[in-house]
């Protein structure tokens, strides 16, 4: 066919002469026109649902007998008309093939003919002399193929029109068979013709889906370079811009978070398919076994069969034989189906026993999650209980005394749950982790034991909500990590946090990966006997500053422990090893902390060197605590530009934050945060420096931006600025604010905060010391003028 309009046509035909020759006997087809004119009752065979479908559907329009060689051999029409005729199918092909179409045209001008594509199959629609009677002049989208005008452009809407407009001429091409055929043939010709229409209107509706995607798309683009376009300046272009950068590198996460994901999906899926595939091989195993048995029992019984049936003429001596033969057979048979009775009860109690495993481990994870959820109420009942507290205050006796009642016998409600004996152990809240720091917070002030209650209630809820939605699967990805190595995905899991019987190893390996290029197998046993052969200057210091080590682990306070000998060796060592530092205070508790997760000595003392002298800036712990003063300049800029209603409050109330975030980037956050959030932040600490304690910083600010708003005076915002770290529970959410909602946060950007910020410093440290020596200075002549106009106490004792 020389077109795509005539090849469906001719398809058309081929399929209406096929199911005339199947269904009826052969006659001389209908005239179309008159089986078109007959034919519309016919059509509408009570369909209405299929009816309303198919009004989209535009069969094509040629004239009888063009069809084959004829139809081939006509001449090519004018040019076709812009996006008249597009195929509804693929609209995105058709659109591109004729906006290049036209191109074409525009490069070659002069060329009233071209060769036909398949964009515009009607428009492609031979015209002859002998054919121009049968279509109409005036209908839409048709002209001659003589005409000396060129085709008017019509719209995809007006496309769209057009085809509805169609629906009073459904399906013309099969009125022809369907007059001479009974009315079951009718039925199930047009139940073929709904199922092919039905598949074009699925296709159809699938297109308009794609359509409304990429309508989306080209709005939100269009959005996009509006507002660089409208941008007055080229700032805030630049800013549009980096915003779009931004987008793509989140999404670029994405994809690799996606990506990873789905290579997991893979491998556990592989997995699962070997399984499955070993399960098949041994059922089939099984059956080939149990085929082989039964083809034995099915012989032995034609054989019993055939002996009971024998000619009586037979000697008895072989019938005697073969008597036995198959008594011994049988007999083996039995020993065979007992065994089998035996195999069967065996594996009936193993099922009977996984089953109740099955059901224990259910009951177990649905007790830890009605105990989180029992968690939740009381903590949300103790907060309740307290705020009627602080509302009725000392008004209302009675009232008053009922509420210390309720609230003493909520915090003995501790004590009857450990006595009580449940059917699946999960157990209370015990008074101290498994590092040594007490569970409960033991706040200063008296009222807050309410608060502390409600903290531990809150923190027990998340970790058994996250028990099985979260740490197992980490657990699993942790063990199947195997040898360490650096990578995004070993960032991703320190900074979700490492299991505790994973984190000495991890430790180890990071401590290992800062300090390798200055760790040497004897270096801590020489600094400890050079600490034995003669005391160290700072040795009393660091005597005064054991006790003060984290007074409420039971590890440095318990008499019996050797945790405070081991902390003593650690500094001692390390004041030989920095001569430059000796000891500052805040070493104490670093060290104390390595020595809680690794417990060796040695591996201790090199986990405060990674810390002071690779991952900390080189005067952090200095007599002037240069860097440390520059950090916290540092984050008063990062608060600013990430938290600016907070830096407005509290600079509207002139709160120094520096007063408590100084402990926390000097310490590590180790007397600050509880300690399953403190060991987390460490995790990703001892590999990626000090970026994320800044971003820790900024997070717990974040977290509890709410209640500092709230607060309207200086005095409770310090008061509460003193102890609202502990407060924070939900470990995940604050690990999500910090990496997530804290981004962007380039390393670069630290760097230049911290170079400006130390140039002004140095400047003022350089002024300041000017202005001492000045003052020194001044006081040394005013002392010896005085002493030129007094009289000496010698001259006094020489007059009396």
């Amino acid at each position: 066919a020389a077109t795509k309009q005539v090849m469906l046509y001719w398809l058309q035909q081929l399929q209406m002469k096929r199911w005339e020759f199947h269904n009826s006997p052969p006659a001389l087809p209908a005239a179309p026109d008159a089986t078109l004119a007959g034919n519309g009752p016919t059509l509408h065979l009570e369909l209405g649902q299929e009816e309303a479908e198919l009004k989209e559907f535009c069969p094509v329009k040629t004239p009888t007998g063009l069809v084959g060689a004829a139809a081939a051999l006509q001449p090519v029409p004018a040019m076709p008309l812009a996006l008249q005729n597009i195929s509804l199918k693929h609209l995105g092909t058709e659109i591109q093939n004729t906006m290049h179409h036209i191109r074409g045209n525009k490069q070659v001008p002069g060329t009233g003919h071209g060769s036909l594509t398949e964009d515009s199959p009607q428009s492609a629609e031979p015209q002859s002399g002998e054919q121009a009677s049968g279509l109409d002049p005036g209908t839409p989208g048709k002209e001659p193929a003589d005409s000396p005008k060129s085709a008017p452009k019509f719209s995809l809407t007006t496309c769209l029109t057009q085809k509805t407009k169609c629906q009073s001429n459904t399906f013309p091409f099969f009125s022809e068979g369907l007059r001479n055929r009974t009315a079951q043939e009718k039925v199930v010709a047009l139940e073929q013709q709904v199922e092919v229409l039905t598949k074009e209107l699925k296709s159809q509706k699938e297109l308009v889906k794609i359509l409304h995607k990429a309508l989306e798309a080209a709005q939100q683009e269009k959005r996009a370079s509006s507002a660089y376009l409208a941008a007055a300046e080229d700032k805030d272009r630049l800013e549009l811009v980096r915003h779009k950068v931004r987008q793509i590198a989140e999404l670029g996460r994405r994809v690799e978070a996606l990506e990873q994901e789905r290579d997991s999906l893979v491998h556990t899926a592989s997995l699962r398919e070997q399984q499955v595939q070993e399960l098949q091989q041994h059922v089939q195993l099984l059956m080939d076994k149990n085929q082989a048995k039964q083809q034995v029992i099915c012989k032995l019984s034609e054989k019993v069969t055939q002996d009971f049936t024998q000619p009586p003429d037979q000697p008895l001596s072989t019938a005697d034989r073969d008597f036995l033969s198959q008594q011994e057979r049988m007999e083996h048979l039995k020993d065979d189906m007992e065994a089998y009775r035996t195999q069967n009860r065996f594996l009936n109690s193993e099922i009977h026993q996984v089953t109740k495993i099955w059901r224990k481990v259910a009951e177990k994870e649905k007790c830890a999650y009605l105990q989180a959820r029992n968690c939740q109420v009381e903590s949300k009942y103790l907060a309740g209980l307290r705020r009627l507290q602080e509302a009725a205050g000392s008004e209302a006796g009675e009232c008053s005394e009922l509420l210390r009642e309720l609230i003493q016998e909520a915090l003995q409600w501790e004590a009857s749950e450990a006595t009580a004996d449940g059917s699946v152990e999960l157990g209370p809240v015990s008074e101290y982790d498994e590092y040594g720091f007490p569970a409960v917070p033991d706040y200063e002030v008296e009222d807050l034991k309410l608060l502390a209650r409600i903290q531990v209630l809150e923190v027990r809820s998340h970790h058994l909500l996250a028990l099985d939605a979260v740490e197992r699967p980490l657990r699993e990805r942790w063990a199947a990590l195997g040898q360490l190595s650096p990578s995004a995905e070993l960032k991703q899991l320190l900074r979700a946090g490492v299991p505790r019987e994973h984190r000495p190893r991890v430790w180890r390996w990071l401590v290992h990966l800062r300090v390798q290029h200055l760790h040497t197998p004897s270096c801590y046993q020489e600094l400890l006997s050079r600490g034995q052969a003669c005391e160290h200057p700072a040795a009393h210091q660091i005597e005064l500053d054991l006790n003060r080590t984290f007074p409420n682990n039971k590890h440095f306070t318990c008499p019996t422990s050797s945790f405070p000998d081991k902390l003593r060796r650690v500094l001692l060592a390390f004041s030989w090893q920095n001569p430059a530092i000796g000891y500052c205070q805040g070493l104490n508790r670093l060290a104390a902390v390595a020595l809680l997760v690794l417990e060796e000595e040695e591996s201790a003392f090199w986990c405060l060197v990674a810390i002071v002298e690779t991952i900390l800036p080189a005067d952090y712990y200095s007599k002037t605590l240069t860097a440390s003063q520059v950090d916290q300049r540092v984050l008063q800029d990062l608060l600013s530009e990430k938290l600016p209603r907070l830096m407005a409050h509290l600079g509207q109330h002139r709160i120094d934050l520096s007063l408590v975030t100084f402990n926390w980037f000097l310490v590590v956050f180790a007397d600050s945060l509880i300690s399953d959030i403190l060991l987390r932040v460490w995790d990703a600490f001892l590999y990626e420096g000090t970026k994320v304690v800044f971003r820790y910083a900024l997070a717990i600010f974040k977290y509890n931006e709410e209640e500092i708003l709230r607060l309207q005076d200086s005095l409770e915002i310090y008061q509460y600025l003193r102890f609202f770290t502990k407060t924070i529970c939900n470990s995940r959410k604050l690990m999500h604010i910090a990496f997530s909602d804290m981004n962007p946060f380039p390393m670069k950007q630290l760097r230049q905060l911290r170079a400006s910020h130390r140039e002004r410093l140095e400047a003022e440290l350089r002024e300041l010391e000017q202005l001492k020596a000045e003052y020194l200075e001044r006081r040394v002549s005013r002392g010896r003028a005085v002493t030129e106009g007094c009289a000496s106490e010698d001259d006094g004792d020489g007059d009396a």
